[in-house]
């Protein structure tokens, strides 16, 4: 029961990756927010949680609200009196290189990817302040660390993901807050999965993206969820500021 007693609001929760550390901080012993612009998903998440005897709150939330991470963080506190962990991890994707893609294309992947990471932070330290300290796990990219060919805006925005994560720490290292990042490599998402699909060659596709790893695969999401747990932990009491990349060796080459 690594968090027992912690109270972490996980956006996007709903699927993939933000469900399956949802549903690993609830076995830990967190109680756990689901934060998430998908009801349906985020309500079968909480639903998992509490079949399994965890505690789970679904909170529908547009990260790139000011006014809903407000609501979300104000839910979450009048709820369970404290906020402990935040675990940025709502985002979006689409492939374009800089001259292919639309201005509204690039806003909305900043706006979610990068901008959401920021408010949720704004809204969510003061109230760890408040109880003596915290932990906030970030939610990058092996795109943010390389360059990936056609996927400008989302390189850009987790690329802001790992300096925000540096800054904040930097900044709230007095507070007892400790900021760190998670860089996946690619994994088997429902957001990586329908990226597979819309390519003209699906089985092609998937095979080009576990080749260019050592490992010569792809990850899979209670692999990414258990670095989130170790930084989100007391396991980690030294570590802010760290990058920890879990892609397969793709950053290593």
């Amino acid at each position: 029961m690594k968090l027992a007693g912690r109270v972490a609001i996980i956006t996007g929760a709903g699927a993939g990756i933000g469900r399956s550390t949802a549903l690993l901080f609830a076995k830990e012993g967190a109680k756990v927010v689901v934060a998430d612009c998908d009801s349906e998903r985020g309500a079968e998440t909480v639903s998992i949680i509490r079949q399994d005897g965890g505690e789970a709150t679904f909170i529908q939330v547009d990260v790139s609200k000011a006014a809903n991470v407000e609501k979300m963080v104000k839910t979450t506190v009048g709820r369970y009196g404290k906020l402990d962990i935040l675990i940025n991890n709502a985002g979006i994707y689409a492939q374009a290189n800089v001259m292919e893609a639309a201005e509204e294309e690039w806003d909305r992947i900043l706006d979610v990817n990068l901008k959401g990471v920021f408010l949720c932070s704004k809204h969510c330290i003061p109230e760890m302040i408040t109880g003596g300290g915290g932990s906030i796990v970030n939610i990058g990219s092996e795109a943010g660390i390389v360059g990936i060919k056609n996927q400008v805006a989302y390189n850009v925005s987790k690329s802001g993901v790992i300096a925000l994560t540096k800054s904040m720490a930097i900044d709230f290292a007095v507070n007892n807050i400790r900021v760190n990042c998670v860089c996946p490599g690619t994994t088997e998402t429902p957001l990586v999965k329908a990226a597979v699909e819309r390519a003209p060659d699906p089985a092609e596709a998937r095979r080009a993206l576990e080749e260019v790893r050592p490992a010569n695969r792809l990850g899979r999401p209670e692999e990414i969820a258990a670095g989130i747990l170790y930084l989100a932990s007391d396991e980690s009491p030294y570590a802010t500021g760290s990058i920890l990349s879990i892609d397969g060796g793709y950053t290593a080459q």
